[in-house]
């Protein structure tokens, strides 16, 4: 786990660490500012995960952003990456998750509309993305999905049978 308030460089530039986002599977997210813009910073952690069984974490993220960006799911953007440090640099989506939403009760049936038209792209592909609420930020009545991992696609892991019972 990196400290807050320090600062890291990443394509020459320092990104100050403000806050701790979330920790997944794979690492940490961190909130980090550079020249007035926000950023994620993404620091991969290697810790057991019981459920889940990692190869090359870094490599990983780096080619299943490449297949989401070529699929045509709205994701943040990479600004930068680190693959000695283990480090992702992305575009910082201002707003709510879906897992805040659904705890007030507050998602809307556009958003499910939106992950099923990001499913209808992923599964000619034979992929799955992680369906889990966290994963998912509106901004502007537009839905992103946050994380780059994604699967091969099964019926088990699909939004259809695991995704949706944890948006309601």
């Amino acid at each position: 786990m990196l400290e807050l308030n320090s600062c890291i460089s990443l394509s020459d530039k320092d990104y100050q660490l403000e806050k701790l986002l979330g920790k997944g599977k794979g690492g940490y997210s961190y909130l980090a500012s550079c020249g007035g813009s926000f950023f994620v910073l993404k620091q991969i952690h290697h810790e057991p995960c019981s459920y889940y069984q990692f190869g090359n974490k870094i490599m990983a993220e780096l080619n299943d952003y490449e297949r989401l960006k070529n699929a045509g799911i709205r994701i943040p953007l990479m600004i930068a990456h680190d693959v000695q440090n283990e480090r992702i640099l992305k575009e910082y989506i201002d707003g709510s998750t879906i897992e805040q939403l659904a705890k007030e009760n507050l998602v809307k049936p556009e958003y499910i509309a939106q992950v099923e038209e990001m499913c209808r792209k992923l599964y000619p592909l034979h992929l799955n993305i992680d369906y889990y609420p966290t994963n998912f930020i509106v901004q502007n009545g537009l839905l992103y999905y946050i994380d780059y991992e994604c699967n091969e696609y099964s019926d088990e892991w699909n939004f259809e049978n695991w995704g949706k019972k944890y948006w309601s």
